[in-house]
């Protein structure tokens, strides 16, 4: 299938603003330049209730938003990690599709914005995301949810942090009931056929995965850590089962088929689904594109399959 017209309507409003590429300008300015993605999130539905506090974080204090779309106690839980490379971004960019996916899951949804790259490199941001996951367990009476219903989740560098902490919770002996992986980044292999096919033209560019991998990492030490380089675990037998999302005109869809592959041969349950005729990003811009509801909507469904 062809660029969905949305998308393509989408791509040359985005090109005529003429902003650096994320390698071009200093990152103060590239993360000024995000702001104008609230706007194509969408408008944020009614929700019962949505909250802010901080939490403590292994070196900082971590802002946390929370979306309850019930008052009754013992609801599933989805922590969720944000992406934008582990240096882009910040809550208010997802209000309106974790509204949307809180209400039609039924469960809570815990986002945290931790710290970023270049900053803070791994395993900073990692720490941060899986501290946020033992907060969670820790006071799920507080929250009133309930603990054996929690998974994780995330979008791009938010799905690979996400990947990485299901690893640890199989690790440390936790149990998750599921991880979404939302177009994730699991792999530092920039000659996989996407990155080669959709390496421009289609909003993310390899250049800028390969700009926003450096800056997470900042050398090789960490390449064959699986907290940091999910695709490299040894086993993946015992992780959560996963839903897994990708996008035809992503550069990213290699690393999301390859991931669900390996997944599935060390039986873990995998459910994956490609968008055709979309981009990198299209699940948060519901202003944007019909099917980010659509996949929202087919989100929540398999959340609550596996959540009952």
């Amino acid at each position: 299938m062809s660029l969905a017209p949305e998308i393509q309507a989408y791509l040359k409003r985005l090109e005529a603003l003429n902003l650096p590429q994320v390698w071009q300008a200093p990152v103060d300015v590239i993360r000024r330049n995000t702001q104008s993605r609230v706007a194509t999130s969408g408008p944020v539905e009614a929700i019962y209730e949505i909250s802010n506090r901080f939490i403590p974080g292994p070196t900082a204090d971590l802002p946390i938003r929370i979306y309850r779309p019930i008052s009754a106690s013992n609801a599933p839980a989805i922590v969720y990690f944000h992406g934008g490379g582990w240096v882009l971004n910040f809550l208010d960019i997802y209000d309106a599709s974790l509204a949307r996916l809180a209400n039609q899951s039924g469960a809570t949804i815990i986002s945290v914005n931790y710290q970023k790259a270049p900053e803070h490199p791994f395993p900073i941001p990692f720490d941060d995301c899986y501290a946020t996951l033992l907060w969670v367990i820790a006071n799920a009476t507080e929250l009133n949810i309930d603990p054996r219903k929690i998974g994780v989740a995330g979008d791009s560098a938010g799905a690979n942090l996400a990947s990485g902490v299901a690893i640890k919770a199989r690790d440390e002996k936790i149990a998750l009931a599921f991880q979404l992986l939302i177009y994730p980044c699991n792999d530092r292999n920039f000659e996989t056929e996407s990155y080669i096919k959709n390496a421009t033209g289609y909003g993310l560019s390899t250049q800028a995965m390969q700009w926003f991998w450096d800056q997470y990492l900042q050398g090789s030490q960490h390449d064959t850590n699986p907290y940091a380089v999910p695709m490299c675990a040894g086993s993946f037998s015992g992780v959560a089962p996963a839903i897994i999302i990708t996008a035809q005109y992503d550069p990213l869809i290699s690393d999301g088929e390859k991931y669900a592959a390996l997944l599935e041969r060390d039986d873990v349950s995998v459910i994956y689904t490609e968008y055709a005729g979309m981009i990198h990003g299209f699940f948060t811009n519901m202003a944007v594109t019909p099917t980010a509801r659509e996949a929202i909507d087919a989100v929540a469904v398999e959340i609550t399959k596996l959540t009952q």
